[in-house]
């Protein structure tokens, strides 16, 4: 195969891989109409805000592990393909020169052992930051089985690094993949990549602070419920000190042990980040999300709206006397708008949803559970949205 042909293939289902800061893998773009079919990136939001055209794919498709849900697990019949660390560094700076890839995601399947994959990982990075003087983003996966000192230099290399975690504890774990351990092998990395952000200079890492971390659970493949999948994920974000948990609704592969199982609704992958975020971001804990009986968060409704059905429908709160934290719980209001109330404020009261609205909040969305100056905007929420 021509790199680009073995680009194509690897790069062909790295779309379950996620990154960035949408909710969702997007589709791939082809990097021109002449090179269709042979390389993709895709759009990916940086923290910062940024949108930027990612090149997410493998660095070899060949692995010895037998993940149940995986499209590389050992034994699938399909054609694999493998870069060696220079030769995929110097395909990718030609794409990039090209501006047709602005950043890379590199993962791997396993060969050899984790230890051995990840080496070579680094050294593609390494080649990239070193010998072709890329500044540009590099997302790292640590492998299963990666050292303490090899999560260190994936540090020190990237801008992003990961540990797929797949599934919330050991015993689902078990269902879904396995050959892997998951405190061994999975829990122990993110462990040292807090150690690590916490002892190391910054000035030791590549743009003088340490990358975040994240991990990405597939969501239903081992028939976890919402409450395990959060439990695991708000004790990352309080004890590790998580960027972010991504969710991939299981899908099915075709010749893998769970090709038969049913795919997962992808609007419980959008509630579960709905959740993630009001755990990490907005002062919830577990105890305030709206699980049923069987740990599992309603559908029809987003986790926020449930929890202001029940607290605040017939308590709204004052909005020109809320704390901010309070504000966080209010539907329709977000970290800015929140922010814009607290400001505002400080120079008089607010009276009109239309002054909410300026202030980025999705007024119809917060006017059942507020007051504005000690009254219920129930005439003007008519009024607004017959404006509107």
């Amino acid at each position: 195969m021509s790199d680009l042909e073995k680009l194509r293939e690897l790069s062909s289902q790295a779309s379950f891989e996620l990154d960035g800061e949408s909710n969702s893998s997007n589709p791939p773009v082809c990097f021109s109409p002449k090179e269709r079919d042979q390389a993709f990136v895709h759009p990916a939001q940086m923290p910062n805000g940024r949108r930027i055209m990612l090149l997410k794919t493998q660095l070899s498709s060949a692995c010895e592990r037998d993940c149940y849900y995986c499209p590389f697990r050992a034994g699938r019949d399909f054609r694999r393909a493998t870069f060696k660390p220079e030769d995929f560094a110097s395909l990718f700076m030609k794409l990039h020169e090209r501006t047709m890839a602005e950043g890379v995601f590199l993962s791997s399947g396993i060969a050899g052992g984790g230890a051995r994959t990840q080496d070579k990982l680094i050294d593609t990075a390494d080649i990239l930051r070193n010998k072709y003087r890329f500044r540009g983003y590099v997302h790292l996966k640590v492998m299963p089985g990666a050292e303490k000192d090899q999560v260190l230099r994936s540090m020190q290399l990237a801008d992003r690094i990961s540990v797929n975690l797949e599934a919330p504890n050991s015993e689902r774990l078990a269902r879904l993949a396995p050959g892997k351990t998951f405190f061994e092998e999975l829990i122990q990395p993110l462990k040292w990549i807090d150690f690590f952000r916490k002892t190391i200079p910054a000035e030791m890492f590549w743009k003088g602070r340490p990358p975040s971390a994240v991990t990405q659970f597939v969501a239903g493949g081992a028939d976890e419920s919402d409450l395990e999948l959060l439990s695991t994920t708000q004790w990352l974000y309080r004890t590790l000190d998580l960027k972010r948990a991504y969710f991939s609704a299981f899908n099915p592969i075709p010749d893998t042990p769970l090709e038969n199982k049913p795919a997962v609704d992808p609007l419980r992958q959008h509630r579960l980040y709905q959740a993630s975020f009001l755990l990490r971001d907005y002062g919830f804990d577990l105890e305030d999300m709206p699980f049923n009986e069987s740990g599992e968060l309603p559908l029809h409704s987003d986790p926020k709206q449930a929890w202001a059905q029940s607290h605040l429908m017939h308590q709204p709160l004052e909005i020109n006397k809320a704390g901010k934290q309070e504000l966080l719980r209010i539907p329709g209001i977000g970290m800015r708008g929140a922010e814009g109330i607290m400001c505002m404020r400080k120079t008089g009261m607010i009276r009109e949803l239309s002054s909410l609205k300026k202030l980025g909040v999705i007024a119809e969305r917060a006017a059942p559970y507020i007051l504005l100056n000690g009254r219920k905007p129930a005439e003007q929420l008519i009024l607004f949205q017959q404006a509107n």
